[in-house]
């Protein structure tokens, strides 16, 4: 794989960085036949880090941004983001987009196994039953944060069932069913 990485923000890119980057990105290099190029961006804030990961194949990108007070764990969780991506779309991938020149042959043969993969895309990772309160948005607001969860699901005053959600940029979201 081709690694492209760049330090933003005064972010210094150290031997160290570069071979644990590459040590982890090779696991999604194996997935496919052809040599991938990555684009890596880490930037410095005052209390964290942030890496962006932007791998493009023929027709598709790839792209995973994470950010984490520790660089190391910010790599390995955007490296999960990305196999999750692989996992969770590769089949589609192949099904959907198998006329187009290219991409039918990009995934390795090793990783073919569409028995299993199916199984794993239509398998939850965990199951759970809730009973859903009557909530103000601002009491669902305080039970969301006090579960430390960035999303919280209830029924208003209404008896409507709403989703609140926390957003990339700090504020709230809210999706109401009819």
């Amino acid at each position: 794989m081709k690694l492209d990485i760049r330090g933003k923000g005064g972010f210094v890119i150290t031997d160290a960085i570069y071979n644990y980057l590459d040590k982890k990105l090779k696991k999604i290099d194996k997935v496919f036949q052809q040599e991938l190029e990555a684009y890596v961006v880490c930037k410095v804030y005052r209390e964290a880090t942030k890496v962006e990961i932007t791998i493009p194949i023929k027709f598709i990108t790839m792209r995973a941004e994470v950010q984490d007070k520790d660089l190391y764990a910010a790599i390995d969780r955007a490296v999960d983001k990305l196999e999750a991506q692989i996992r969770k779309n590769k089949y589609k991938m192949n099904r959907s987009l198998q006329e187009r020149v290219g991409l039918k042959n990009a995934f390795s043969s090793d990783y073919l196994n569409i028995e299993e993969l199916e199984k794993e895309l239509t398998s939850p990772v965990k199951k759970k039953l809730i009973q859903l309160d009557f909530l103000s948005l601002d009491e669902a607001i305080t039970q969301m944060e006090l579960l430390g969860h960035d999303f919280f699901i209830y029924k208003n005053e209404d008896n409507i069932v709403s989703v609140l959600y926390l957003r990339v940029d700090g504020k709230y979201g809210l999706i109401e069913t009819e």
